[in-house]
């Protein structure tokens, strides 16, 4: 049984009988709209023409499947705002505390911070650069002989530096080849928020995903 372009059934006269709305999408119809459409046309059908059971019986299967379906889908809706939630729950618990994530904004206060890079291939030589908002360089050294994997940490100790966020770049070759560094720095958390169904921990003018935090503390 299906709804015709108008959304009708026929009736025992011929004449059309309307079920629902018209400009009703039946690709999309819900459960309680297919047993409204069934008893409708189990009502008006021509008793002398009465239809099958074998069709009614294949409509109450169909049906269940579609409430399975539902069910189905409701539960993974569900699932999934339980998770952000408890993800939100999870990033605001790391507000006010200090992170190491990926990502080159780290944190100096009293002159003090530091930074960690990895490089995904051998380098004969790699140059770690601090910059301020400015564009100025800070601090700077040259790494020899590295290792894929390897995390190599960076200290910045110098008491002229103000407090709050540098830029952390890495330089790194074999020959004339360039190598690909990961960086990963160190920030203290201001608060956090869900976009687009994702989690953020933001501090200064940065936000990262909170996937991409690795370490609490430090």
């Amino acid at each position: 049984m299906a709804l015709d372009t108008n959304n009708t059934i026929t009736g025992i006269a011929g004449n059309e009988i309307k079920v629902v709305e018209a400009g009703y999408d039946n690709s999309k119809m819900e459960n309680e709209d297919f047993l409204k459409v069934l008893l409708a046309d189990l009502q008006w059908q021509d008793p002398l023409e009465a239809k099958d059971i074998s069709e009614f019986i294949a409509n109450t299967v169909k049906l269940r499947e579609m409430e399975v379906l539902n069910d189905f889908q409701s539960t993974v809706e569900l699932l999934k705002s339980v998770n952000e939630t408890n993800s939100l729950l999870y990033a605001s618990s790391l507000i006010g505390k200090t992170i190491m994530y990926e990502g080159n904004q780290t944190y100096v206060k009293d002159g003090q911070g530091k930074a960690i890079f990895s490089l995904e291939e051998n380098a004969d030589t790699a140059t770690i650069t601090i910059m301020d908002e400015n564009g100025n360089v800070v601090e700077s050294k040259t790494f020899t002989n590295l290792q894929a994997g390897k995390q190599y940490p960076f200290e910045i100790n110098n008491p002229n530096l103000q407090d709050g966020y540098y830029t952390v770049y890495v330089n790194a070759q074999r020959g004339d080849i360039s190598i690909k560094a990961n960086i990963y720095s160190y920030a203290n958390v201001n608060y956090v928020e869900r976009e687009d169904g994702k989690v953020f921990v933001s501090f200064g003018n940065t936000k990262v995903e909170l996937n991409k935090v690795s370490q609490i503390g430090g």
